[in-house]
């Protein structure tokens, strides 16, 4: 007789619903799950470098979609002399390490590299424009980039229109990416722009080294576009990182609606931890529903939506154990074949990883479908339902093989 660990739909689904209905784990319990998932799976870290007020927290507000104020608030340290940022912040997705007051005290960035030294990395430099003293940001980088010169560098300049004359306007298109520059720029800011990168002169390293000009101001500001040069930083970061860093944001050209951007991450960082809780016996059994619980409820109150009892039931009741669910868990059961993992571990962990990471990801994509259609006013479509969950669990295994060929790489 097949135990209900390994049967998704009389053992998965209904622990689901008793954790929707009748929760056990309470907030601080499901904290510590998601960091004991969150510590088996290190997340990539983008060391962000600058003086302050150079832009920093802006450019992770453009990146993330985040509210000022939510990033001010969701900064911890972790270091002396640097915080960090996760995103989202319950199951995050990316980790923002932020060097605080650099060239304002004596700076040391050896314990910043050593907290970073096992982690995926993408080193952005943010400089603004019109500050030409960045020495101290200088020699942070060629000391980061001598110990680790395969970490690809960024350097984002900012604050392009305090260099403007006055009423200046934005150059569109976007000017930056010619060789040499459009005599339309103005003259300071050319003059401040190039200033910089001569000073930096060629840094240590054998990885890319991008810059990249933007001004990332608040619409009241009155600068058309307010994030000037973001898809030329998005361009930059594709360009020289393997982090993938605006897929797992959500702002891939994949993913085109608001709220579907801002579900995404919420989405993924979510099913990850799943996979993580998934691979350890026991813990599993109340750890991922509670997980999955909790991502319903975060995606219900992105979409703005009533999440109670009556709501949990429709959602279940649409999704079911039909046809289009069996199908995709013979779908999932056959790409675990794909699966085999590296000699010492085990197939039981690796299927409880990948169902759980797996069925997590396509329950959430599955629900911003359900929450997108009420939004609107409009019938959910229960066949539409049921194949968006069905599609979703094949990508959701594709996504967590990802994972398993990234970690054991």
């Amino acid at each position: 007789m097949i135990n209900s660990r390994w049967n998704p739909i009389s053992g998965r689904w209904r622990r689901l619903r008793d954790a929707l209905l009748s929760p056990h784990v309470d907030d601080q319990e499901l904290d510590a799950v998601l960091a004991a998932a969150r510590a088996r799976a290190p997340l990539p870290v983008i060391w962000l470098i600058g003086k302050t007020q150079s832009g920093k927290t802006s450019i992770i507000r453009a990146l993330t979609g985040s509210e000022r104020a939510e990033i001010g608030n969701g900064f911890q340290p972790c270091t002396p002399t640097a915080q960090l940022y996760d995103y989202p912040s319950k199951a995050p997705v990316v980790r923002f390490l932020d060097t605080r007051g650099l060239g304002e005290v004596a700076y040391d960035p050896g314990a910043d590299i050593e907290f970073c030294e096992s982690q995926a990395h993408l080193l952005l430099a943010v400089m603004k424009a019109g500050d030409q003293d960045q020495d101290a940001v200088l020699e942070v980088l060629r000391a980061v980039r001598r110990r680790h010169p395969e970490w690809p560098l960024i350097i984002a300049q900012t604050a392009l229109h305090e260099r403007y004359p006055a009423d200046g306007e934005h150059r569109l298109p976007y000017p930056f990416d010619q060789t040499p520059w459009p005599a339309s720029i103005p003259q300071d800011l050319s003059r401040s722009l190039h200033y910089q990168r001569e000073r930096a002169g060629k840094l240590p390293g054998k990885a890319a080294v991008r810059w990249v000009p933007i001004d990332l101001t608040q619409p009241e500001d009155g600068f058309t576009p307010p994030n000037y040069g973001l898809d030329a930083l998005w361009g930059a970061i594709e360009e020289v990182s393997v982090v993938r860093l605006q897929w797992l944001l959500g702002q891939d050209a994949h993913v085109r609606d608001v709220f579907a951007r801002t579900a995404h991450p919420h989405i993924l960082g979510y099913a990850m931890a799943a996979a993580g809780v998934g691979a350890v016996p026991l813990v599993d059994l109340a750890g991922v529903p509670a997980i999955q619980a909790k991502l319903l409820q975060s995606l219900a109150k992105i979409y703005g939506q009533t999440w109670d009892r009556q709501s949990i039931l429709e959602l279940l009741a649409l999704l079911g154990a039909g046809a289009g669910i069996n199908y995709a868990l013979r779908y999932l059961g056959q790409t675990l074949i794909k699966l085999v993992p590296v000699l010492g571990q085990s197939v039981g962990a690796l299927w409880g990883a990948t169902t759980s990471g797996a069925t997590t990801y396509a329950l959430g994509k599955a629900a911003s479908y359900y929450f997108h259609q009420r939004a609107r006013g409009l019938d959910v479509d229960e066949r539409i339902l049921r194949q968006v969950f069905a599609e979703q669990l094949m990508r959701g295994s594709d996504i967590m093989r990802e994972r398993f060929k990234s970690d054991s790489a």
